[in-house]
């Protein structure tokens, strides 16, 4: 009996970590059987993807559903019902039901729904499989423990150059009206050393990533604590990915994490809004004050690439208060900004309001939110557009010192992202390749009548050179850079304490690279020049921090005083 299990991912480097666990019980309950865990994504080409999943005459297909492959799917069940319609097409994932319900009679048929865990599936389910009378539906019982599914051949198979998706805990102790897992009441946490033995055998495989799935990994912060000292503890460079409640830090967890190495660990915080009436009302409980201050410490680490989700379309929140949400989540300093869209799932809480609060929505997956009480459709589509543009230009390496300038000088950010976003809807930006070329174009324009509008061209100008670059751009080239290394190199003395001696002295400047920055600049990124314009020297050496950006050194005009 050949069963194939088929996931639709959104990108390669995704996996299907619930595929493996059907895999499992398949193989424990019915010993005989050959599965094949077969992985796609929602680009791949329909027709060779529809010929493969139909080939070999399999006995069952196992379909993960989601809602970003659920439009993919249904259109493959479709044809699938044409080539193969007596396999059964078993349905499972939190949009499975949705999926079931928008299908064609004939198509629905061959269907079934598995609802809920699948290690707590009866054994009814693989009775009925082998025998091909299977029934519309399953629901599984909710387990208390749970084992990770991974063999050691996985990571040389369908988990090749993936990342793995692990959970060391399964529930939520929130009860987001949004989410899925507002139904659900409880955490069920592995034993530690259960998650310490599956992670080791893991990381003997040396995966790049491994994206641990727990809901909130710091609920427990003590627990928490214990499986990074143990992560820390093992040899390689996996970078592990958490989701994090942002108020829910405690100060060993802090210490803990003044230790940690960048490229180490990730942090997904979930902030949503800052404006507590739409915090009430979606039921998600936060301490804001305690959240703003542990994201402020975390970003100072510079060491855990910090990742702040907001939603767009909230009760209760309108374009006032979406803006000064973005303004206090910018003001914090995080790595990485997500804007998403409020999607109303159905079978969640929030779906149930939608009277209540005025929303219209999408009615195919992704289920986005069009408009609301609070905000009417253009007004929902001009903030969209405004969080593409701060994708574009602020969740990147390449204008860190730009931004924190403009935080330090508490510019009014949500306008200034407005205007920037007006000029990319004018000029077509969205529609070109984001290179920080282009992006620095339309920063310059942006700025170019502002009275510190020289002060952020050289800003443009350092960040594009801490990147690594070794020229600048049309747009931001002062002298050539080359001139600069000429006349240094003719002009400073053969040795210069702590740059080069007469060894190296040739090296350092065949390597650095070299511009002329006036004080105010020298000022706003850390250095002093004795009341003057000076040089600045990039070197190939990285920073270790998050953004590894290229270290930088002044160049004093004499031997004496020298500054970095």
């Amino acid at each position: 009996m050949l069963f194939r299990l088929i996931a639709f991912n959104g990108r390669f480097i995704h996996s299907c970590l619930a595929l493996f666990y059907v895999r499992g019980g398949l193989e424990q309950n019915l010993p005989d059987c050959v599965t094949q865990v077969s992985q796609y994504t929602i680009n791949d080409p329909y027709y060779t993807t529809l010929r493969q999943i139909g080939s070999g005459n399999p006995q069952a297909l196992f379909f993960s559903v989601y809602i970003w492959n659920n439009i993919y799917i249904k259109r493959l069940l479709g044809n699938l019902a044409k080539l193969l319609p007596h396999t059964p097409k078993i349905l499972g994932g939190p949009e499975a039901e949705t999926l079931a319900r928008s299908l064609a009679v004939d198509v629905r048929k061959s269907c079934t729904i598995v609802k809920g865990e699948i290690e707590g599936v009866s054994q009814a389910f693989y009775r009925d499989l082998t025998k091909s009378r299977l029934l519309k539906e399953y629901d599984c019982a909710k387990v208390s423990s749970f084992k990770s599914p991974y063999r050691k051949e996985d990571f040389a198979g369908p988990l090749k150059n993936r990342n793995i998706y692990y959970e060391s805990s399964r529930g939520c102790p929130f009860g987001c009206t949004y989410c899925l897992s507002a139904a659900e009441k409880g955490v069920r946490h592995l034993p530690l050393s259960q998650v310490c033995d599956e992670i080791e055998h893991i990381l003997r495989c040396k995966p790049k990533v491994i994206r641990f799935v727990d809901r909130t990994f710091n609920d427990l912060p003590e627990r928490a604590l214990d499986i990074w000292r143990f992560l820390l503890e093992q040899p390689g460079g996996t970078l592990f990915h958490f989701e994090m409640a942002p108020d829910r830090f405690t100060e060993d967890l802090f210490q803990f994490l003044e230790q940690v190495e960048p490229g180490r660990f990730q942090f997904e915080l979930g902030i949503q809004s800052t404006n507590p009436q739409t915090l009430a009302a979606i039921n998600r409980k936060c301490n804001l004050p305690k959240a703003a201050e542990n994201i402020r410490r975390l970003a100072a680490l510079d060491s855990i690439h910090t990742h702040l989700d907001l939603i767009l379309g909230l009760p209760f929140e309108d374009h006032k208060t979406f803006s000064r949400s973005f303004a206090d989540v910018f003001m914090l300093g995080p790595h990485y900004i997500q804007m998403g869209l409020l999607k109303v799932l159905p079978g969640t809480p929030i779906s149930r309001a939608i009277e209540e609060f005025g929303m219209l929505a999408c009615e195919k997956p992704p289920y986005e939110i069009l408009a609301n009480r609070w905000l009417t459709t253009d007004e929902v589509e001009e903030l969209f557009w405004f969080g593409k543009c701060v994708e574009a230009f602020y969740n990147n390496r390449f204008f860190r010192s730009f931004w924190e300038y403009l935080s330090k000088k508490e510019e009014d950010i949500f306008v200034f992202f407005q205007e920037l976003q007006k000029l990319c809807l004018q000029k077509g930006f969205f529609d070109r390749a984001k290179t920080q070329e282009l992006l620095s174009s339309f920063l310059l324009e942006a700025i170019s009548n502002r009275p510190d509008s020289a002060l952020l061209k050289e800003l443009l100008i350092f960040d594009w050179l801490r990147c690594g670059h070794h020229f600048l751009p049309p747009h931001l080239d002062k002298e050539p850079i080359a001139r600069h290394r000429k006349k240094l190199w003719q002009q400073q003395p053969l040795k210069l304490q702590g740059f080069y001696d007469y060894k190296s002295r040739d090296e350092f400047f065949k390597q650095g690279v070299f511009t002329l920055f006036s004080e105010e600049l020298l000022q706003q990124v850390g250095l002093t020049a004795a009341g003057k314009d000076a040089y600045v020297c990039f070197q190939a050496q990285r920073e270790e921090t998050v953004f590894r950006l290229n270290r930088f050194l002044l160049i004093p005009a004499s031997v004496q005083g020298v500054q970095a």
